[in-house]
């Protein structure tokens, strides 16, 4: 067998990092919305709103909006992925990086 062995508690990691992340403050829910808009700008709002966070406001939003979406990985529904990823592309209009 490989990798590193489970610890207790060792799965709900994420939603601990999620909740407890030093960088922002995630309005309630903010990943399961269904309007990507309203995800990016809810994002926007919490890195700029923030005064924890170690990088850019761009990057925070973007690094949680990633991370968020790399850890939920096969257990994410595929609609709400699509969603995910259409407000990474949000994100950037928001910012003008794109």
């Amino acid at each position: 067998m490989t990798g590193k062995p489970k610890t207790a508690g060792s799965g709900n990691w994420t939603a601990r990092v999620t909740r407890e992340s030093d960088a922002l403050d995630l309005e309630t829910g903010v990943f399961t919305w269904k309007d990507p808009r309203e995800i990016a700008l809810s994002l926007k709002h919490s890195a700029e709103s923030s005064t924890r966070r170690k990088s850019p406001s761009f990057r925070s939003a973007m690094s949680m909006l990633v991370f968020y979406i790399n850890r939920a990985g096969s257990r994410l529904d595929s609609d709400q992925k699509q969603i995910l990823e259409q407000a990474k592309e949000e994100l950037r209009k928001l910012y003008g990086k794109k």
